[in-house]
């Protein structure tokens, strides 16, 4: 006699199934918590239901979903503004007058067979939705919802149970213990959902700060970290479009994006290993201060020596105006090494053959110190320091600065990539790789390189050309951009096919329009660009 109704809790049962393994496949919230509204008023018959989220923060009850089949209220079609719920009274007291409040705050189901026919709750809200939309709630079911840790999340409540003949009744033991075990299915479901979404925006807010600190570590580099994955970005959206060419099958998912993002957020994290007084190295002669200051204060000596022969001499009875003739002269040569020096040690223009002999002549010239000891002018330091071709940087310097793609790749692939973001330290780590394999660190060449990574590297070249921030030099303008970028690629410095895109697409154009200066952006020709190939 009780056959059909243990085939029905069956039947019921698997149905809860299929629902656990729809809500583990579920990646979006908002669904997420549809699916379980849907689901429990399929498993208990009921004509309507309703999910409260708990606010922590108002320690109050709001609707998230509402549906009903009778009003014809689906995931979006539930009015808009109705009421929260609190959990505390005016008076500060727990509120066990409203239904949904008390299943919250005793985390006990409540069980109704006839909403105006029972006391000990205020129904007024209740009566008042039956006004104002015609409907009639009868029999009513709140099972509160819990996470892992027990902690509150919402509150279920359905409504109207319907038998087999559409009438409406009352909720039974078998409803309740269905709605409970989808509650708590769904609460570990949505908690851990929720947890995931948590823990990967702490990751982002992690990778944030660290470009942060590095950018704030050198007021040389502002902005380079935050820069440089906006172009990757721009680029692979443009190689994604892209529908002839090399990149004509080139297509990124949503999780193939978030890979590449991070990887260009992270993509100098090595920098944070290098030494301070290196990465703000403005002058060739600084170190934690600028030595020109030092040179110059010996330079005050040699012009102190030779005022002081000038003085012997008359004092020999040498003719007067012949000695300052010499004086003048031997003051100026001075000051005109000097000046000469401290135009060296700006570095912003490459150095001749001429000069840098210049700077060793002038270093061997000695000078007494206040030992009385005569020393030379320079130190071989200071030198070699000087006689920098281009930029600031010594060789030794520049190794040190080259070092931090090492320090990229040894801390991304000592972390425990889950499987979409195991390719972040390739990516990462092939910025400073070259298509002919004369890059560094690794020396790959173009064919075990990822397109991805091939981006990057033209995203950190084109953010350095034009970035206002360096020490050394100013940005760049634009179309002198273009022109060393493409000789680059004609070269095998960066790949051809995706300099095509970046100049066809006007890449250039749309990062220049965001993040450069007006002055900057000059009249483009691109048929006149080396190396693209229109």
């Amino acid at each position: 006699m009780t056959r059909p109704a243990t085939d029905e809790l069956v039947a019921r049962f698997e149905q809860l199934t299929d629902v656990g393994r729809a809500l583990a496949r579920e990646r979006d919230p908002a669904r997420l918590l549809d699916i379980i509204v849907a689901a429990a008023m399929r498993l208990t018959r009921a004509d309507g239901g309703a999910l409260y989220r708990f606010d922590p923060a108002t320690q109050s009850l709001s609707f998230d979903i509402v549906r009903s089949g009778t009003l014809g209220w689906g995931a979006d079609g539930a009015p808009a503004a109705l009421p929260a719920v609190p959990l505390r009274l005016a008076d500060g007291t727990a509120n066990h007058e409203a239904v949904v409040a008390h299943a919250a705050l005793s985390r006990q189901c409540v069980r109704i067979a006839d909403v105006y026919a029972v006391d000990g709750y205020d129904f007024a809200a209740a009566k008042r939705f039956d006004a104002q939309y015609g409907y009639r709630t009868r029999s009513l079911l709140a099972v509160p919802m819990q996470d892992h840790r027990d902690e509150l999340i919402g509150v279920l409540q359905l409504v109207n149970a319907q038998d087999t003949h559409g009438k409406v009744a009352e909720f039974s033991e078998d409803d309740q213990r269905l709605a409970e075990a989808l509650t708590g299915l769904a609460g570990v479901v949505l908690s851990n959902q929720l947890l995931i979404g948590q823990l990967e925006a702490l990751f982002e807010s992690l990778v944030v700060l660290i470009n942060t600190a590095i950018d704030e570590k050198s007021p040389y580099t502002s902005g380079h970290c935050q820069r440089v994955p906006e172009l990757t970005m721009m680029l692979a959206e443009a190689a994604h479009e892209t529908t002839e060419g090399a990149l004509a099958h080139f297509r990124m998912s949503e999780r193939d994006r978030a890979e590449l993002h991070l990887a260009g957020m992270l993509h100098d994290c090595g920098k944070i290993t290098t030494p301070v007084h290196v990465v703000d190295k403005a002058t060739k002669l600084q170190t934690i201060v600028d030595r020109i200051d030092l040179v110059a204060a010996r330079f005050d000596a040699l012009a102190a020596e030779a005022r002081a022969r000038a003085l012997e001499r008359r004092h020999r009875g040498d003719d007067a105006a012949a000695s300052d003739a010499a004086l003048g002269a031997e003051l100026a040569a001075i000051d005109d090494d000097l000046a000469f020096l401290r135009r060296a040690n700006v570095g912003q223009e490459q150095m001749s053959a001429t000069d840098i002999e210049r700077v060793c002549r002038i270093g061997e010239r000695r000078y007494r110190g206040a030992d009385g000891n005569l020393r030379p002018l320079l130190t071989p330091n200071e030198v070699e320091n000087l006689t920098v071709c281009y930029g600031t940087l010594t060789g030794a310097e520049r190794a040190v600065i080259n070092r931090h793609i090492e320090a990229t790749i040894t801390m991304l692939e000592s972390l425990p990539w889950p499987p979409h973001l195991t390719r972040v330290p390739e990516y990462a780590g092939g910025h400073h790789e070259r298509m002919d394999g004369k890059g560094y660190p690794r020396g790959l060449t173009r064919e075990q390189m990822s397109w991805q990574a091939r981006m990057m590297g033209i995203a950190d070249v084109f953010e350095a050309l034009t970035a206002p921030d360096r020490p050394y030099k100013v940005g760049k303008p634009l179309s002198e951009s273009l022109s060393i970028l493409g000789r680059m690629a004609a070269t095998g410095h960066v790949d051809p096919d995706l300099f095509d895109v970046f100049v066809r697409r006007k890449v250039y154009l749309a990062y220049a329009q965001r993040f450069m200066d007006p002055e900057q952006i000059d009249a483009i020709d691109e048929r006149a660009i080396p190396g693209y190939r229109p």
